[in-house]
């Protein structure tokens, strides 16, 4: 059974930064691309940064230049570095595999001020 855990989000004003960290079990991280997804209230879950087997990474417009993605295969985890934050980025993020995906974990929550 995958399991999948993020954490590190919190209430920070806009401008400010947060460091989410997801932290998996089994072997998905040598087979599969990972990514960073994100629902706000009231829309769909977006796919907004994706880091593959290989280190290339791909971001959505909406977070390009302040988001950065990476990962450490060592330790099974993926981070996700959020600078200028944004109000509109307010959400639950959540990892999980791209082209595969596993069990959602709980996600963890960020918040921005204005």
């Amino acid at each position: 059974q995958v399991q999948l855990v993020e954490s590190g989000g919190g209430l920070v004003q806009a401008g400010g930064s947060l460091r989410l960290s997801c932290a998996a079990s089994g072997t998905i991280f040598s087979i599969n691309a990972m990514g960073w997804y994100r629902q706000a209230p009231g829309k769909q879950r977006e796919l907004v940064a994706i880091i593959t087997r290989g280190g290339i990474t791909h971001y959505a417009d909406s977070v390009k230049g302040r988001f950065t993605i990476s990962r450490d295969n060592a330790k099974n985890t993926v981070y996700l570095q959020m600078n200028s934050l944004k109000p509109e980025d307010t959400a639950v993020y959540y990892c999980n595999g791209v082209e595969v995906t596993f069990s959602w974990g709980q996600g963890t929550q960020v918040t921005v001020s204005s």
